[in-house]
């Protein structure tokens, strides 16, 4: 069986990695009332309830801990049990959905998502918000894993990449945005303000669903949600060298700039010198980088070859992780606070954003044609890996390099040279396993 799948994944990579596709249409037809356009914009809004879910509540941290009288470790498992709960169940929002279909899904995780945000408005005690936290992660990422399995539902060649590309720029700009608008909510209304946002956001989101979402995986295409065969499934993909390299280059290769959204107090506040309400001097040109990435992996689709984009992509990455360790190293520390200094640490960052558009469209569909015929559990097995890296980024690494400047420069290099060198493994030992000509 899985001899059989990587048989099929080489046929289909060789068309994805080799050379440009020709343009193709929509495998699935959408409904009449539901443009292309307002259908991206619905799978990226379902995309973001992670991303915002995790970075929404950073700038209030400080003032939920003494609010509810806990300490700096209870209020830091806040986010760690959210992503303790999101970990496990990607595990199962694609296998579930390849069994049952992508709407019920969708719209059961979305209704647990929005009492757990209940709970967490009310919350009398700390302990009571961490287990409704717990209870948000489980269902939270429904998006992000289901998004992704609904994009390769409907369609293929370089329409998939621009609707990949598209969605996920939206996702990246995610934690971004957050912080700011978090902030905003916490100064205007105080801390669980925030959380009556992630309600009242479930519950629209959950009505645009159950009036927008078709369902787009058809009867004869589901799978039986048995558990001694998807025990073998998830052992068969885990197991899978092609799945490693690619899963962890793209696990890696997000926590480059996903180590500056967690330490994002400590950088904007005690680095740059700035205020609770000034997390957008960072983050929007941020978010202009990663559009500027996006259009560029738009444009590049179909006319260069995959494989060239995510070089370039990488290229283009490790530029702008190199002038950053130059600026921290040689430039920032000599600059009093204020504007200089700002730009001097904030434009390497956005030059390295540029790049990471064109390199995680592509290699997310390289992962989901691992196994064509189980793209949910593909989306699943990818999903836990991000989130497993992420929380290692959030939980160990964020809180130990967030004491400098420098050290977080480090830090991002780091994370750059190791998804890096996974695509590059991944890479060479395709073209060592490439049939020969003719065969």
């Amino acid at each position: 069986m899985l001899g059989l799948a990587r048989h099929s994944w080489r046929r289909s990579t060789a068309l994805l990695v080799c050379r440009p596709l020709p343009a193709t249409s929509p495998i699935f037809a959408l409904p009449p009332r539901t443009s292309r356009r307002s259908f991206i914009l619905l799978l990226a809004a379902l995309s973001t309830i992670g991303p915002f879910s995790i970075d929404t509540f950073l700038p209030a941290l400080p003032a939920l801990q003494v609010a509810l009288g806990a300490s700096s470790l209870q209020a830091q498992q806040a986010l760690s049990a959210y992503l303790a709960g999101f970990a496990v169940m990607s595990l199962w929002h694609g296998a579930i959905s390849d069994a049952v279909g992508r709407r019920p899904v969708v719209l059961a995780s979305l209704a647990v998502y929005a009492a757990a945000a209940v709970v967490c408005t009310f919350a009398p005690t700390i302990e009571v918000l961490i287990s409704a936290r717990l209870v948000q992660g489980l269902s939270g990422g429904v998006g992000m894993i289901i998004s992704r399995a609904i994009i390769r539902d409907c369609y293929e060649g370089p329409l998939a990449q621009k609707t990949m590309s598209n969605v996920m720029v939206i996702f990246a700009i995610a934690p971004a945005i957050a912080p700011i608008f978090g902030g905003y909510l916490h100064q205007w209304l105080g801390w669980r303000s925030i959380f009556a946002f992630m309600l009242i956001a479930s519950l629209l989101l959950w009505l645009w669903v159950w009036r927008s979402l078709p369902e787009t995986l058809p009867l004869a295409a589901r799978q039986p949600l048995k558990p001694a065969a998807l025990w073998r499934s998830y052992a068969e993909v885990f197991a899978a060298r092609e799945f490693q390299l690619l899963a962890a280059a793209l696990a890696f290769n997000f926590s480059t700039f996903f180590v500056y959204v967690m330490a994002s107090p400590a950088f904007i506040l005690n680095h740059l010198h700035l205020t609770s309400t000034d997390f957008g001097w960072f983050f929007l040109p941020v978010i202009g980088g990663m559009m500027l990435g996006n259009r560029v992996a738009n444009r590049l689709a179909g006319r260069m070859s995959p494989r060239r984009t995510v070089f370039l992509g990488f290229a283009v990455m490790g530029s702008g992780v190199l002038l950053n360790l130059a600026a921290q190293f040689f430039v920032a520390p000599g600059l009093a606070p204020g504007a200089w200094l700002t730009f001097i640490s904030v434009a390497p960052i956005v030059v390295a954003t540029i790049g990471q558009p064109m390199v995680t469209t592509i290699l997310q569909l390289m992962v989901m044609d691992l196994f064509p015929a189980k793209r949910g559990m593909m989306s699943s097995c990818m999903g836990f890996t991000h989130v497993m890296v992420s929380a290692l980024t959030a939980g160990v690494i964020a809180p130990h390099v967030a004491d400098t400047a420098q050290h977080l420069g480090l830090a991002s290099a780091a994370f750059f040279v190791t998804g890096s060198g996974f695509w590059l493994t991944y890479f060479l030992a395709r073209r060592t396993a490439a049939p020969a000509p003719g065969r």
